[in-house]
């Protein structure tokens, strides 16, 4: 999911990751100890940041980098 800012967009992949790991998003917010509120906030893309901590908890437990989970798009 985008969220945009003066034309660039960061899309947040994190729908995808949890469908590859077969990972409800309910399972992941317990697992990095956020409120499944928090969690969807980021995972539709309107979140406006994320601390480093939160992250590398969910880094941590989807098993993969920053890179996986956010990309950037100039438009």
């Amino acid at each position: 999911m985008p969220a945009e800012d003066e034309g660039a967009t960061i899309m947040v992949k994190l729908d995808d990751l949890l469908h590859d790991r077969r990972m409800t998003l309910t399972e992941l917010a317990e697992r990095v100890g956020l409120t499944l509120a928090n969690l969807s906030i980021l995972k539709t893309g309107k979140a406006k940041a994320i601390r480093f901590s939160t992250l590398a908890a969910i880094c941590r437990e989807l098993d993969c980098q920053p890179g996986d989970l956010l990309s950037y798009e100039n438009a």
